[in-house]
């Protein structure tokens, strides 16, 4: 049902089938019989786990019993015992300009000195940071998705939505470069061995990549690439649908968190460009005021 008629992923997929296995096997198997004191003695052997993995493993277990209910295999539907954990959606987090510029000066270095697989990590880079692909929509590209006169990528992304992704002059150059030095018949853009480069691999990439940058590598990877995109997007100007669209959000809901990152910013802002940021509140002598 999730991938005939919800469309999901094939990692959501794969996180939903995990989180209904382990729960069945702390329930001796009897996960689809489970009852509602059953779901909350599951629910209290999740608190140790961090907030966002409990509202994963309940969402995927709701959405289990809300088809065995609504199938009719079950007269009830127990999941409302499952924990709702609450709380702020954390930040996204976030490169400045100046970490991408050093990432972008080190692939240069390397390209100068033709280490080996700088042409690759440029063009991922590239499409990683100017266009905000998710890992796992760049690594499956397939060998003739970008062309070097086609200034944009029609892609099939989460849920399997497609989006159309605008490419900057400068990724189709650095993608043009690189896939030069492909075999003739690769069936994906970036292969390795019989399939594609893995998730993996390219966070294992690009955290070397901040390393030889000098900047800590656990404060970049791919998604943090996508979040700095995003947000450098919307400090640049452009409004919040746009970068929706851009990064294949299915709820805009999802993109106003970026909203909140440049929050000082946008009080700089206000105080700087509104009508009345330089005009003072007038002073009331007290004495008129007892009056």
């Amino acid at each position: 049902m999730m991938a005939a008629e919800a469309g999901a992923a094939p990692n959501t997929l794969a996180a939903y089938r995990r989180d209904l296995t382990q729960a069945s096997e702390r329930l001796g198997g009897g996960l689809a019989e489970a009852n509602a004191q059953a779901l909350h003695q599951l629910g209290s052997a999740w608190a140790p786990l961090a907030r966002a993995s409990v509202a994963r493993k309940a969402a995927a277990l709701r959405r289990f019993f809300g088809f065995l209910h609504g199938e009719g295999m079950r007269a009830d539907d127990p999941s409302s015992a499952l924990p709702r954990p609450g709380g702020p959606r954390p930040l996204p987090k976030v490169v400045d300009k100046g970490a991408v510029e050093a990432l972008f000066t080190e692939i240069e270095r390397r390209r100068r000195e033709s280490a080996p697989g700088a042409l690759r990590l440029s063009a991922l880079i590239e499409l990683l940071y100017g266009s905000g692909l998710r890992a796992s929509e760049l690594v499956s590209l397939p060998r003739g998705a970008i062309a070097p006169d086609r200034p944009f990528l029609l892609l099939k992304g989460k849920g399997g939505r497609e989006r159309l992704v605008p490419l900057s002059d400068r990724a189709r150059a650095a993608v043009a470069e690189y896939a030069a030095t492909l075999a003739p018949g690769a069936a994906w853009l970036f292969p390795s061995g019989r399939t594609h480069l893995g998730r993996v691999r390219l966070h294992q990439l690009v955290k070397e990549l901040a390393a030889g940058a000098g900047l800590p590598p656990e404060r970049v990877s791919p998604h943090i690439l996508r979040h700095a995109f995003a947000t450098h997007l919307l400090e640049g100007g452009a409004d919040l649908r746009s970068v929706q669209m851009l990064l294949g959000h299915a709820d805009i809901a999802t993109t106003q968190i970026y909203t909140h990152v440049d929050a000082r910013r946008l009080v700089d802002l206000v105080n700087a460009r509104h009508p009345l940021a330089d005009k003072r509140p007038r002073r009331i002598d007290r004495a008129q005021s007892d009056a």
